[in-house]
C-alpha cells in the first residue's frame, strides 16, 4: 500500500522505549504508536504500526526467546500494557494493572512468558503471558525510573529509582528486596545487566585490587559468590558497576567530555540522559551515551585514563547532535552486530560494533508535517515543513542512502508552515512560519537563512514565486524575475524582494484597490497560486470567493463565487500535455469538503472589459467529509488530482469524469499537504498531523473513493479519553521522610514532601514529549484500578491512613456564629492581663495625665504600654496604630491594614498598599475623592486593572466613566469581546459621526461573519455604511431568499454592479429548478440585466418546446403564458420569429423599438455573457443553455440585419448540440421549417461566413436524408430491422425504448438477437455478407444474454462483470469475430469465436442506433471503429477539423462533437489507459477487438472514417416521432434485397421538407471534405499502428528481443475461401514519412474546410445509394457523385466492404 515512510520521533526521557528481536525487527514508540523497522537489509524500511494506545507508549521490549520473537509488549500514559504480535500487527491482550503512570516495562529474557512493569508511585508488577495472572509488589514508595530484568535467573529484577536508588529484588519471595544499592545522588537513567553470571571475569582481567575514581575497582575480600554485573547510568553523570552477588559497587565510570561543536556544558546537568547497554558477548566492553550525543565503548578490563572509545570517529557527522535516550543491539543471522540508538536530534542511528561506524540513518518528525513540495530544479528534493521548528530536505533519488536528508533549524524558532521552492534558481527555498515569519534558505549551502524584515502578526499559510508587480516590478534589468508572495492570517498578501529582503515589503492589496478602483475593504486573503506560465494570480479569501488578477497590473478578470466557506488551498494546472485547454484549469479547496475546478480560459485568452463573476464549476469533485487542506495536479497526466483532506484520507481524482480514481487511507491522522512525484507517475507523498511523510502508489491502493458516513477523525477522537481530575496530596510523610505508604482503591500516593518522594502532580523532567502542538498535548490519567500489596505494605497503610484521618467537624458547631477579628487586637490582648497589672496601668496613666512625667520609661502606644495610647494624646494614638498595623502585617492579616491607616488619616497611604496588595474594594474607592481628584483617578485606574483581572470586565468599564474615561471603556469591553455593550455605550456617550464606532462595528461584523452569524454581521455593516460587505456576507448562503435579500441591500445601499451580479446569481439558481416566473422576477429588478432578460426567455421557449416534443425530460415548476407554444414544433416561421414576437412584446425590443445601437450593445453583451466551453461530457441542461445563448445572438444579429454574424450564431447553436442527435434534429426543425432554402448564399469575399452557411445546409440535409430513411423502411417493411436475402431469423427485444435498426444486409443467414433496454439504438451499421451470430447488449439491463440461435452455427455470448479485465478476441481460421467493449461494463470478455460462422457482439449504452446497410460478399463480420471518435456516437460531423479524441483512461467518457471549430481531427492512443488493445489481424479471418477503456459508450459504426453514426442519447428513453417506428412481430421475415419502392421514398421526402430537398443534397458531397476526411483516417490509421508498435515492444520481457518493429499494413479483406494472401510489412520509418506527407496535406487545405466541418461524406454516400436501391428516387448525376467519392475515399477495409455492391 506504500513504499518509503518517515515516522515519527521516538518518545523521549523513556528508559526502554526501544528494543530489536533476533530477527532484525527494530521497535520504538512514538507519540501513541509503535513504529515497526526491517533493519536486517542493507537499509532500513518501515514495515508498520501497532496502533492502539491513547496515549503515550513510555515502554516497549521485545520477547527474546525462540519462537515467539514476533511478541512484544508496550505499556502506556493510558495505564494499559498491551500484548502484540508484531508480524501481524494485531493486539492480543491488554491488561490495567497500574493505577497510575507507568515509566518502565521489559519481557523477562529468562521465563518466556514474564513480563515485569513499574510505575511511577513505585509498584513493580509481574505478568504472566501464557495464564493472564498479575503479582504486584511494592519495594520503595519511590518514583521508578527504569528497571531490568535479570538474562541469568528470571527471579531477579532491578529496579531504579529517580532519587538515585537501585534495588535489587526477588519476585519469587514476594518481591523480598536483596539488596539496596546506593551510590547515585540522582535520577537512574538506566540499567543494564552483564551477559555474563560470572562475575569473576572483571577480578581476573583486573589483578590491582584498589579503588580509584576513573573506572577503578574497589577492594572487596572475597569474590566466591556469582550473580551477574549490572551497570548503571545516572543524572550525576557517572556510570557504576554493581556486584548483584555482593551488593556493591565495583567500579565507577565518568563521563568524558568531548569538546566537539555543539557540544553541552557537562556542569547543565538538565540537558544530560545517561543511557547504558550492555552488548550481548561482550562481557568486558560497556556502551553509554554522553553529554551532546556522542556514543561511547568503554573497555573495562583497561587501566589508566582513557578507558573508552568513541563510536563515528572515522569521519565527521556519525554522531547524533543530541543526548541519546535508548540503545539496543541484535546479533544476525550474517554474524553483523548491530547497535540501534534513539536521540532528541530525532534521529535513529544504526552502528556496527565491528567498525564502530555509523551503517546508516533514519530521520524522524517531531511535529505536524504541515508542507511538503518538490523541488523544480533539484530533481527529487522533497522539502518538508513540520511543527519541530525544522525544515528537512529529502534526496528521494539518492541510491546510496533512501532517507538522505539535511535538517535546517537556524533561525527557525516556531513552526513551519509554508515552503516554497525558486522557480529558477537551484536551492532557493522560501519558508514561512507560525510566528510569521518569511525567510530563504539556501538548501545546498551551509548558511544562515536570510529573514525578511517584514512579519506577519499571525501564521504565514501559503508561500508563492511569481513576476514582480509594482512597485517592485519598476527598475529595469536591476530587479529580480521573480519575488516572493507569502499570505497569513491576518488576511494579508506581501511581496518581498529576495534580493533585498531586508527592506520594506509592499502590500499587494494597496494595487489591487489602485487598479480596479476598489474603494471598500477587501476581504481577508487566505492563499495565493501564480498559473505556471506567470500571466495570472488567483487569490482566495476568507468568505469563499477566488479572485483572479492579472499581472502585473493585478488587473480583475473574474471572481469565482462558488465556495461559501474560507478557501484552504489553490493550485493551477501544469503547462504540460498536448491539450492547451487543460491548461487553463483552476482548482479550489474550501472548508465544506468540495473541490471544485473552473475553466478559465475564455476569461485569460479574451479578457474581459470588467471583472466578470463566475458561478458554475467546470468540475465539482464531491466525496470527502471534512475540510479540504491540499491540492496537487500531476505533472505527468492531464487533468489528474490528488487532494488531501482532515477525514485521514488522500484521494485521486479523474477530473474530466468527476470520479475517484483511488483512495489512501494509510495515515493515521488528518492530511495536511500532498505533492506529486516529478519522476514516477505513479508515486504521490502526503504528511499529515500524525507526524509522518508516506510515499505510496495510484496503482496499488484497494480503494477508490473516500470513506462514507463519520469521518475518521471524529471516530478517533472519541477513542481519547476524557482527562480526569487531579487528585490532592495525602497527609504527613511517614517515618524518616519516605512518605506515607499508599492505600487501595484508586489513590496510590507517594511522598509529597521528602526528598526522594514525587506527589501525585510532579512529572519528570521531560517525560512528556515536548510536541508543538496544542492540540497533540498528552494528558495523563490514572485507572482506579486495585492494587495488590505485600503485607507488610497493607499493615503500614493501615497505621499511616488511621493517622492522617482528620475527625469531621460537628454540623452544630460550624453553624455557630463566627467572631469577628478585632482591629485592634495587640491593644485589645493586653486587657487580659492579670488583676495587678491592670491596677498598675491605672498609676502609670494618672501620672502620665497630672504630671506629664512617664515613669520608669513608659512610652504610651508603644512596647508594653500599647494599649495606653488609646487613653492618651493623638501621637500615642499614631504610635499605638503603627504597631498594630506591624502586627496585622506579621499575621498575615492585610486587609486590615488599609483601615488602620484610613483612620489616621492617611487616606492615600492606605489606598496606595491596598492597590499595592490587590485588594482595593467599593468601600476604598468610595472614599479616594476624599484625598483628591489625582488620588481617586490613580485609584480607580488601580481598581480597573484588579478588576480586569478577576474578568469583571462589566464593571471595570463602569468605574472607567465614573472618571469619565469614555473611549478606554470601550476599548475594553471590546478587547474582552463584548461588543454590544461596547457599541450601546459609544452610541450613548460619543457622536453619532465617530469613527470609533464604525470601527466597533466594522470588527464586530468579522467576528459575527467567522462565527457564521451572517444576519447578524450584515445589520453590523449596514449600522457602519458598509452595504457592499453586507450584501456580500448575506450572500454567502446560497439559498433564494438569502441571495434575494442580498441583492435588494445592495440594491438599497447604491452597489448597482454588485446588485445585479446577485441578481443574476438568484437567477440562475432559481431557472436551475426550472422556476421561470421567479428567475425573470429576479432579473427584473435590474435595468442592466436586459440581455440576461432576453436570454432567459429564449431559454424558457427552447426549453418548453423541446419538452412538449419529449426531447427533453424535465418539467417546469412555473413557466409564463408566453412561453407555451401554441403551433407545432417546425410549423409556420420558425423558433426565431416565435422569439422575436416575445421581445417585441414583453420586453420591448425590436426593429422598430429599440434603436440600432441598444442592438449592437445587447449583442455584445451576450457574446460577453459567461458559460462552459462545449464538451463531450457536458450536462444535457448546459447544453440548451449554450444553445440558447447562441440562437440568442442570432436572433439579435438577425434584428440588425447582420446575415453574418446570424448565420455564424445558428452555426454555434447547432454546433453545441454536440453529441445530442436527438435534439440536434428537434434543434434543425424549429430553427429552419423550410429547411435548407431559408439560408441564404454569400459572395466570395465573405468566405467564412458562407461556409458556416453551406455547412449548417448540409447538417440540415444531414438530418432530413437520414429522417427520409427511416420513415421509408418503416413504410415499406413496417419493421426497423436489416435487408436480408435470405432467411435471417432476428429477434429485437424492446423494453420502454424504440430501435430502429435499418442494419446490415447479409448473403447468408443471419441470427440475430438485439436486447434494448432503457434506450433508443440508432446505428448506421455496416453491410456485411457473412453468417452473424450478433447481440446486442445494453449496460442497463441487469441481465445481458443474447439469444442462442439454432439455425446456425455460431453461438455468441456477451458477458459483462464488474472487473477491470479488457482482452482481444482470439482469432479463428474460418470466420471474424468481433467484439466492440464499452467501459459501461467494467468486465470486457471478448466473445467466443466459432468455425462455422462469425460472431459480433456490439454494446449499446442508452443510445439511439440507426444502421444504415452496407451488402458485402465476403464472410466477414466486422465491427467498425470510428479512427476519429473515442467514444463512437453517430456524430454528424466526426472528420471535422481540429477534433482530437483520445482514448485516455483518465476520463470515464471520450465523444468527440458533432463538429469542431478546431483543427486536426487526431484519435490518439493514451498509455495511461488501462487497456488499449488494437485491433488483431488475421490471414484467413478478420479479428478487430475495439477495446474503449474508461469510455461510457462504444457502437460499431458503418465506416471507421465517420465517428460512429449513432444518434445520441434520448433521456430515459423517449419516444420521438421523428424517428420512431411502429413495433412489429419479431416472427415476421424480411428479404434484405427487397427494394424501396420509388413511391415510398418520395413521400418521405416530400413529408420531410414539403418540398424535394434532394435539389440540396449535392452539398453533402463535397470532395474537398472527402478528402480532409480520408487524410485524417490515414494520418489516424498510422498512429494505430504505431501504437501496435509500442505495445508489442512494451510487453516484450525485459532482457529478450522484442518483435520486429513492421506492422501488417493490409487493406483487403481475406478471401472468403479462407486461403492467405500476402501482406505488406511497413517499419516505423515509412509509417513516419507518411505521417509527415499526411500532415502535409492537412496543412494545405482551406482554414474554411477545418473550421466548419461537414457530415462524413462517405457515410452520406452510402445512405443515398442505400436509398437509391431499384428507384429513382436519387437523380442519377448524385448516384455517381457518391460512387466516385466511394471509389476514390473509401480506403479502409471497412469502407471498401460497405461500398463494395454499390461499386461492383
Amino acid at each position: 500500500m506504500r513504499d518509503r515512510v518517515l515516522p515519527a520521533s521516538p518518545n523521549w526521557y523513556c528508559s526502554r522505549c526501544s528494543d530489536t528481536n533476533g530477527r532484525g525487527t527494530l521497535g520504538f514508540g512514538a507519540r501513541n504508536t509503535i513504529y515497526l523497522i526491517d533493519v536486517a537489509s542493507p537499509s532500513c524500511r518501515v514495515v508498520g504500526e501497532l496502533v492502539g494506545h491513547r496515549e503515550r507508549v513510555s515502554g516497549f521490549s521485545f520477547s527474546q526467546h525462540a519462537g515467539q520473537s514476533q511478541l512484544c509488549v508496550s505499556c502506556s500514559d493510558d495505564g494499559t500494557i498491551k500484548f502484540w504480535d508484531a508480524d501481524d500487527k494485531v493486539l492480543l491482550k491488554e491488561h490495567s494493572p497500574h493505577q497510575n503512570t507507568m515509566t518502565a516495562v521489559q519481557w523477562s529474557p529468562v521465563d518466556k512468558n514474564l513480563v515485569v512493569s513499574g510505575d511511577e508511585k513505585g509498584i513493580v508488577v509481574c505478568h504472566w503471558y501464557h495464564t493472564g495472572d498479575t503479582l504486584s509488589f511494592f519495594p520503595e514508595p519511590r518514583t521508578i525510573f527504569c528497571l531490568s530484568c535479570s538474562p541469568h535467573a528470571w527471579n531477579l529484577v532491578a529496579v531504579g529509582y529517580k532519587d538515585g536508588m537501585i534495588v535489587l529484588m526477588d519476585i519469587s519471595k514476594k518481591g523480598e528486596v536483596l539488596h539496596r544499592l546506593r551510590g547515585h545522588d540522582d535520577e537512574i537513567h538506566a540499567l543494564s545487566w552483564s551477559p555474563s553470571a560470572n562475575e569473576e571475569s572483571l577480578y581476573v582481567a583486573r589483578p590491582d585490587d584498589v579503588t580509584a575514581t576513573n573506572g577503578e575497582l574497589h577492594g572487596e575480600e572475597k569474590r566466591e559468590e556469582t550473580g551477574g554485573f549490572l551497570a548503571s547510568g545516572s543524572k550525576d553523570q557517572t556510570i557504576r558497576i554493581w556486584s548483584t552477588a555482593r551488593g556493591k559497587g565495583v567500579m565507577t565510570l565518568k563521563l568524558p567530555f568531548l569538546k566537539r561543536r555543539g557540544s553541552v556544558d557537562p556542569t547543565v546537568k538538565e540537558r544530560l540522559w545517561l543511557s547504558v547497554h550492555w552488548p550481548k558477548g561482550r562481557p568486558t566492553q560497556l556502551l553509554s551515551s554522553c553529554f551532546s550525543g556522542e556514543l561511547v565503548l568503554w573497555d573495562l578490563t583497561k587501566t589508566g585514563k582513557q578507558k573508552w572509545t568513541l563510536l563515528g570517529s572515522s569521519s565527521e557527522g556519525q554522531n547524533h547532535t543530541r543526548i541519546v535516550f535508548n540503545m539496543s543491539s541484535v546479533c544476525l543471522q550474517d554474524g553483523r552486530e548491530l547497535l540501534f540508538s534513539t536521540s532528541m536530534d530525532r534521529e535513529v542511528k544504526c552502528w556496527d560494533l565491528s567498525s564502530l561506524d555509523c551503517l546508516w540513518t533514519l530521520p524522524t518528525l517531531g511535529g505536524f508535517v504541515y508542507a511538503l513540495t518538490f523541488s523544480p530544479v533539484a530533481t527529487g528534493c522533497l522539502a518538508l515543513g513540520t511543527g519541530d521548528n525544522m525544515i528537512r530536505v529529502w534526496s528521494t533519488m539518492s541510491l546510496q542512502n533512501v532517507y538522505e536528508t539535511r535538517t535546517f533549524w537556524q533561525g527557525i524558532k516556531s513552526k513551519v508552515t509554508a515552503l516554497a521552492w525558486h522557480p529558477k534558481k537551484e536551492g532557493s527555498l522560501a519558508f514561512g512560519t507560525d510566528d510569521g515569519k518569511v525567510g530563504i534558505y539556501d538548501a545546498f549551502a551551509n548558511k544562515s537563512p536570510h529573514v525578511s524584515s517584514s512579519y506577519h502578526r499571525k501564521t504565514v499559510y501559503s508561500l508563492a514565486w511569481g513576476p514582480p508587480v509594482p512597485p517592485m516590478s519598476f527598475g529595469g534589468s536591476d530587479r529580480p524575475s521573480h519575488t516572493l508572495y507569502s499570505c497569513a492570517g491576518e488576511g494579508n498578501i506581501l511581496q518581498h524582494d529576495p534580493w533585498n529582503l531586508s527592506g520594506d515589503a509592499s502590500e499587494v492589496d494597496k494595487l489591487i484597490k489602485d487598479t480596479n478602483g476598489i474603494k471598500h475593504k477587501l476581504s481577508a486573503h487566505t492563499d495565493i497560486s501564480w498559473k505556471p506560465d506567470n500571466r495570472v494570480v488567483a487569490i482566495g479569501n476568507e468568505d469563499g470567493s477566488i479572485d483572479v488578477y492579472e499581472a502585473p497590473s493585478l488587473k480583475q478578470l473574474c471572481s469565482i463565487q462558488q465556495h461559501h466557506k474560507i478557501i484552504n488551498c489553490l493550485r493551477w494546472h501544469g503547462d504540460h500535455g498536448p491539450q492547451p485547454q487543460h491548461h487553463f484549469l483552476l482548482a479550489s479547496g474550501s472548508t465544506n469538503a468540495v473541490i471544485y475546478v473552473h475553466d478559465l480560459r475564455s476569461v485569460i485568452e479574451k479578457p474581459p472589459a470588467s471583472a466578470v463573476v463566475i458561478t458554475e464549476p467546470y468540475r465539482s469533485l464531491s466525496g470527502h467529509t471534512a475540510k479540504v487542506t491540499g491540492l496537487a495536479w500531476s505533472p505527468h497526466h492531464e487533468a489528474r488530482l490528488v487532494t488531501v483532506c482532515y477525514d485521514g484520507t488522500a484521494q485521486v481524482w479523474d477530473v474530466q469524469q468527476e470520479t475517484g480514481v483511488c483512495n489512501y487511507r494509510d495515515h493515521r491522522g488528518r492530511l495536511l499537504c500532498v505533492d506529486w512525484s516529478p519522476v514516477d507517475p505513479d508515486v504521490v507523498w502526503t504528511g499529515a498531523d500524525d507526524f509522518t511523510v508516506q510515499e505510496w502508489r495510484v496503482s496499488q491502493q484497494e480503494f477508490t473513493a473516500p470513506p462514507k458516513g463519520k469521518k475518521i477523525v471524529d471516530l478517533r477522537d472519541k477513542q481519547k479519553p476524557k482527562s480526569k481530575a487531579k487528585k490532592k496530596k495525602s497527609g504527613a510523610s511517614g517515618p524518616g521522610g519516605g512518605g506515607s505508604v499508599p492505600s487501595p482503591g484508586p489513590s496510590v500516593n507517594g511522598d509529597s514532601t521528602g526528598k526522594g518522594g514525587r506527589g501525585a502532580e510532579s512529572s519528570l523532567p521531560a517525560r512528556q514529549e515536548p510536541s508543538d502542538e496544542d492540540d497533540e498535548e498528552e494528558k495523563r490519567s490514572s485507572l482506579p484500578l486495585p492494587v495488590s500489596l505485600p503485607a507488610s505494605a497493607d499493615a503500614a497503610r493501615k497505621s499511616s491512613t488511621t493517622s492522617k484521618t482528620k475527625e469531621r467537624p460537628d454540623v452544630v458547631t460550624s453553624l455557630k456564629k463566627r467572631r469577628l477579628r478585632s482591629m485592634l487586637p495587640l491593644s485589645t490582648s493586653m486587657d487580659h492581663r492579670p488583676r495587678d497589672l491592670q491596677l498598675q496601668d491605672c498609676l502609670t496613666l494618672a501620672a502620665l495625665s497630672h504630671t506629664h512625667t512617664p515613669s520608669g520609661g513608659c512610652v504610651p502606644g508603644q512596647g508594653e504600654y500599647i494599649h495606653l495610647g488609646l487613653f492618651t494624646d493623638r501621637q500615642a494614638l499614631y504610635r499605638m496604630l503603627q504597631e498594630e498595623e506591624e502586627g496585622h502585617a506579621e499575621a498575615a492579616h492585610y486587609d486590615s491594614i488599609p483601615y488602620l491607616r484610613l483612620w489616621s488619616g492617611d487616606l492615600q497611604g492606605a489606598l496606595q498598599l491596598a492597590t499595592e496588595r490587590g485588594e482595593l474594594s467599593d468601600h476604598l474607592l468610595s472614599l479616594a475623592p476624599m484625598a483628591g481628584y489625582q488620588v481617586w483617578s490613580r485609584t480607580v485606574e488601580a481598581y480597573v486593572k484588579q478588576l480586569c483581572l478577576q474578568e469583571q470586565h462589566l464593571k471595570a468599564a463602569s468605574h472607567l466613566l465614573s472618571i469619565n474615561r469614555v473611549y478606554p471603556a470601550i476599548d475594553l469591553l471590546q478587547c474582552n469581546k463584548l461588543y454590544r455593550e461596547a457599541i450601546a455605550l459609544a452610541k450613548a456617550r460619543l457622536q453619532p459621526d465617530d469613527p470609533v464606532l464604525k470601527e466597533l462595528f466594522l470588527s464586530w461584523a468579522a467576528i459575527l461573519e467567522k462565527d457564521g452569524h451572517l444576519s447578524s454581521a450584515a445589520k453590523c455593516y449596514l449600522a457602519a455604511g458598509a452595504g457592499f460587505d453586507a450584501a456580500k456576507v448575506l450572500s454567502r448562503k446560497s439559498d433564494a431568499l438569502s441571495l434575494e435579500t442580498a441583492a435588494g441591500v445592495a440594491r438599497l445601499s447604491g452597489e448597482a454592479g454588485l446588485a445585479a451580479s446577485l441578481c443574476l446569481r438568484l437567477a440562475k439558481d432559481l431557472a436551475a429548478d426550472d422556476d421561470w416566473l421567479a428567475a425573470q422576477r429576479a432579473l427584473n429588478t435590474q435595468d442592466a440585466l436586459l440581455v440576461h432578460r432576453l436570454y432567459f426567455s429564449v431559454t424558457e421557449l427552447l426549453t418548453l418546446t423541446l419538452s412538449d416534443c419529449r426531447v427533453l425530460p424535465w418539467s417546469c415548476t412555473s413557466a409564463h403564458p408566453w412561453s407555451q407554444s401554441c403551433e407545432p414544433p417546425g410549423a409556420a416561421r420558425g423558433l426565431r420569429h416565435r422569439i422575436m414576437e416575445v421581445w417585441a412584446k414583453e420586453f420591448s425590443v425590436s426593429e422598430e423599438l429599440t434603436d440600432k445601437e441598444t442592438l449592437r450593445r445587447l449583442l455584445q453583451e451576450l457574446k460577453a455573457v459567461e458559460n462552459p466551453q462545449p464538451s463531450p461530457n457536458l450536462p444535457l441542461k448546459q447544453v440548451v443553455w449554450c444553445v440558447s445563448l447562441c440562437v440568442s445572438q442570432a436572433v439579435v444579429s438577425l434584428l440588425l440585419c447582420d446575415c453574418v454574424e446570424e448565420v455564424t450564431s445558428l452555426w454555434q447553436a447547432v454546433s453545441g448540440t454536440g453529441e445530442h442527435f436527438c435534439l440536434c434534429s428537434a434543434l434543425c426543425a424549429l430553427l429552419f421549417p423550410d429547411g435548407a432554402a431559408s439560408l441564404r448564399c454569400f459572395p466570395e469575399d465573405q468566405e467564412e461566413a458562407g461556409a458556416a452557411s453551406v455547412s449548417l445546409q448540409a447538417l440540415i440535409c444531414y438530418h432530413r436524408l437520414y429522417e427520409t430513411w427511416w420513415k421509408a423502411v418503416g413504410t415499406h417493411r413496417n419493421q426497423p430491422s436489416a435487408d436480408s436475402a435470405y432467411g435471417n431469423n432476428q429477434a429485437s427485444t424492446h423494453s420502454n425504448s424504440t430501435s430502429n435498426q435499418p442494419s446490415a444486409d447479409s448473403a447468408y443467414g443471419n441470427n440475430q438477437a438485439s436486447t434494448h433496454s432503457n434506450s433508443t439504438s440508432h446505428q448506421p451499421l455496416a453491410d456485411s455478407a457473412s453468417a452473424n451470430n450478433q447481440a446486442s447488449t445494453h449496460s442497463n439491463s441487469t441481465s445481458h444474454q443474447p439469444l442462442a440461435d439454432s439455425a446456425s452455427a455460431n453461438n455468441q455470448a456477451s458477458t459483462h462483470s464488474n472487473s477491470t479485465s479488457h482482452q482481444p478476441l482470439a482469432d479463428s481460421a474460418s470466420a471474424n469475430n468481433q467484439a466492440s467493449t464499452h467501459s459501461n461494463s467494467t468486465s470486457h470478455q471478448p466473445l467466443a469465436d466459432s468455425a462455422s460462422a462469425n460472431n459480433q457482439a456490439s454494446t449499446h449504452s442508452n443510445s439511439t442506433s440507426h444502421q444504415p446497410s452496407a451488402d458485402s460478399a465476403s464472410a466477414n463480420n466486422q465491427a467498425l471503429t470510428d479512427s476519429n471518435s473515442t467514444s463512437h456516437q453517430p456524430l454528424a460531423y466526426s472528420t471535422s477539423a481540429n477534433n482530437q479524441a483520445s482514448t485516455d483512461s483518465n476520463s470515464t467518457s471520450h465523444q468527440p462533437l458533432a463538429y469542431s471549430t478546431s483543427a486536426n481531427n487526431q484519435a490518439s492512443t493514451d498509455s495511461n489507459s488501462t487497456s488499449h488493445q488494437p485491433l488483431a489481424d488475421s490471414t484467413s479471418a478478420n479479428n478487430q477487438a475495439l477495446t474503449d477503456s474508461n469510455s461510457t459508450s462504444h457502437q460499431p459504426l458503418a465506416d471507421s472514417a465517420s465517428a460512429n453514426n449513432q444518434a445520441s442519447t434520448c433521456e430515459n428513453g423517449i419516444n420521438q416521432s421523428e424517428v420512431s417506428t411502429p413495433n412489429v412481430d419479431r416472427s415476421e421475415r424480411v428479404s434484405p434485397d427487397a427494394p424501396l419502392s420509388e413511391s415510398d421514398v418520395c413521400v418521405s421526402a416530400k413529408n420531410a421538407e414539403g418540398r424535394d430537398w434532394m435539389e440540396a443534397c449535392p452539398v453533402l458531397l463535397s470532395e474537398s471534405h472527402a478528402a480532409y476526411q480520408a487524410t485524417q483516417r490515414a494520418v489516424t490509421d498510422i498512429q494505430d499502428r504505431l501504437s501496435v508498435m509500442v505495445a508489442r515492444h512494451s510487453a516484450a520481457p525485459l532482457g529478450t528481443q522484442p518483435p520486429p518493429a513492421i506492422v501488417d499494413v493490409s487493406s483487403t479483406e481475406p478471401p472468403s475461401d479462407g486461403t492467405r494472401i500476402p501482406t505488406d510489412q511497413e517499419s516505423l520509418l515509412s509509417l513516419s514519412s507518411k505521417m509527415t506527407e499526411y500532415k502535409r496535406e492537412l496543412e494545405q487545405l482551406p482554414s474554411t474546410v477545418k473550421t466548419f466541418p461537414r457530415p462524413d461524406v462517405m457515410e452520406c454516400c452510402l445512405v443515398l445509394l442505400h436509398l437509391s436501391g431499384g428507384t429513382s428516387m436519387v437523380p442519377p448525376a448524385l448516384q455517381e457523385k457518391a460512387k466516385e467519392l466511394l471509389g476514390r475515399y473509401a480506403t479502409t477495409p471497412s469502407l471498401h466492404t460497405a461500398s463494395h455492391r454499390f461499386l461492383t
